[in-house]
């Protein structure tokens, strides 16, 4: 069974960091598609970074040059180091595994965590 837990998430005011990690069992990341995604209230859930299966890179524009993406492919595990943060930044935080497109596309991941929330105040 494939199980993704999501954690880091909190509140912050502006211009503040979060990292956000994902522990996943059951599916090796290491030569597999996993991203980052959020969805903020009354909006589409959209892509915010991922690994592609060749490990290539991929982010939304607007978080480029503020968010960094990684893998702990050891333990498993993928981060989300969130710098500069936003108001608009704020939402439920999802990691995907499997299936992830280079457009990073909420409609194609196999497997998604329950989410961790990310609050940023003004």
């Amino acid at each position: 069974q494939v199980q993704l837990v999501e954690s880091g998430g909190g509140s912050v005011q502006a211009g503040g960091s979060l990292r956000l990690s994902c522990v996943v069992s059951g599916y090796t990341i290491a030569r597999s598609s996993i991203a980052w995604f959020r969805q903020a209230p009354g909006k589409e859930r959209e892509g915010v970074a991922g690994f592609a299966r060749d490990g290539s890179t991929a982010y939304a524009g607007s978080v480029k040059g503020r968010f960094t993406i990684s893998k702990d492919n050891a333990k498993n595990t993928l981060n989300l180091q969130m710098n500069s943060l936003k108001p608009e930044d704020s939402g439920m935080y999802y990691c995907a595994a499997g299936g992830v497109s280079s457009s990073l596309s909420f409609r194609t991941p196999l497997y998604w965590g329950q989410g961790t929330q990310v609050t940023v105040s003004s």
